[in-house]
């Protein structure tokens, strides 16, 4: 059995999370990697050149993918050391219009899978007085988001749950650090339809620049990192003064539709 650190990271085929596994893989962690598409067997692939690697593809949007991944992580028989909770999709346009299976997706996924990962893995964690939580929010989850509303309101979720967390845990040496990138070059929004946007023409933060921020501030145990360019950390600070209605027009320039 190896004596490396293990790492469990979700959402890891592309983008933020693949840059997560490939900065764990640098510092000589062994790797659980899962996501619900084809791709992840082939970030495994090149991963395993650096690090052991094993691949779990599952849709975590569903409880039976979350328990696919726990089965797998559990029957290695291993201690988890870093937990990263990426996972997550957008569902683009007015509320009225995206259709409520979409809506429930994105739930299921962005706050279900990391309230089921975390409920079941962390017990250990606790029992060994010894790991790391990284949470994958967003900047958006510090201002309304308009034109994606329910993404937003995820994201806030998650920091919220991730700082809240934190506390319970702070005497167990069980850390959490909430990770809160701005617009990354990655497949998100894509994926999330937000072709005819602003923010999706806007220059973007580079994943591995994101994914190496949050690693160090989960690795030295820090409760929030605003990952990638200083201008998303001036965002931050701006939405502590701003009210809400203000933060909420800025944001809708970026992620309504040009045509709307």
């Amino acid at each position: 059995m190896s004596t490396s650190p293990l790492a469990v990271i979700t959402g890891a085929s592309t983008g933020i999370g693949l840059e997560l596994a490939r900065e764990l893989a640098a510092r000589c962690y062994d790797l659980v990697i899962c996501a619900d598409e084809p791709q992840i067997e082939q970030a495994a692939a090149e991963l395993a050149d650096s690090t052991p690697t094993i691949a779990v593809q599952a849709d975590l949007a569903t409880e039976e993918g979350v328990q696919q991944l726990l089965d797998r992580v559990r029957s290695l028989g291993r201690p988890v050391d870093v937990l990263a909770l990426n996972a997550g999709v957008a569902a683009a346009g007015p509320f009225l219009e995206v259709p409520w299976r979409d809506d429930a997706r994105l739930v299921a996924l962005n706050i279900n899978h990391v309230l089921a990962v975390a409920k079941e893995l962390l017990p250990e964690m606790v029992h060994r007085g010894s790991g790391r939580v990284l949470i994958t929010s967003s900047i958006a989850a510090t201002m309304p988001g308009p034109w994606y509303a329910t993404y937003a309101a995820s994201k806030a979720f998650l920091h919220s749950f991730a700082e809240g967390l934190r506390f319970e845990l702070r005497e167990t040496g069980v850390t959490v650090t909430s990770l809160l990138p701005g617009p990354t070059d990655t497949e998100f929004f894509d994926r999330g339809g937000m072709q005819d946007t602003e923010i999706y023409d806007a220059k973007k933060d580079d994943p591995a620049e994101v994914a190496r921020d949050g690693v160090e501030a989960m690795l030295k145990g820090k409760d929030s990192v605003v990952g990638g360019s200083f201008k998303n950390r001036l965002q931050a600070a701006a939405s502590n003064v701003l009210p809400e209605p203000a933060k909420a027009r800025v944001h809708s320039q970026l992620t309504r539709k040009k045509d709307e």
